[in-house]
């Protein structure tokens, strides 16, 4: 038997369906027009920055960037291209492939950085108390912990 959203679950889950819809164009929005990268691109240079010396296995990278690895691949290149990032074959392993954000990849994501902040916090942020921010955080964490567990693959 189908159990049907409340009332109550549907005023809440029409507003998250139209942020998910609406969220990735505007950051790519923003950031094709003030960096020419997309909001993709970003993740993955703000990824790498975090990691030791800029670098990481592509199989991390997808995860950290919840993608698959064919797509990752594909923005890869692209970015190498551009000489934002550098793939190489790890030394422990043949099989394993690594990706190095260049010096040029650093300085275009600290260049976009400013912009992309201030677009993410006047769209989620301004207007939210610290009790909003950490019950955002709760409840993403929630919903991003459920959609892991459930097996569904992502179609990135």
């Amino acid at each position: 038997m189908t159990r049907w959203l409340t009332e109550d679950e549907l005023a809440s889950w029409f507003p998250l369906a139209g942020v998910m819809l609406k969220l990735n164009p505007a950051l790519d929005s923003q950031l094709q027009r003030d960096s020419d990268m997309t909001h993709f691109d970003y993740l993955c240079l703000a990824m790498l920055s975090e990691e030791e010396s800029w670098t990481t296995t592509m199989s991390a990278l997808a995860g950290r960037t919840n993608a698959s690895l064919s797509r990752l691949s594909h923005v890869i290149s692209k970015l190498e291209g551009r000489g934002w990032v550098c793939r190489s074959r790890s030394e422990v392993s043949r099989r394993v492939t690594l990706v190095r954000m260049t010096e040029q990849g650093y300085d275009v994501l600290v260049a976009a950085a400013p912009g992309h902040v201030e677009t993410v916090r006047s769209l989620i942020y301004e207007g939210l108390g610290p009790d909003d921010v950490a019950h955002l955080r709760r409840l993403m964490t929630h919903v991003l912990e459920r959609i892991e567990a459930s097996g569904l693959k992502s179609s990135c």
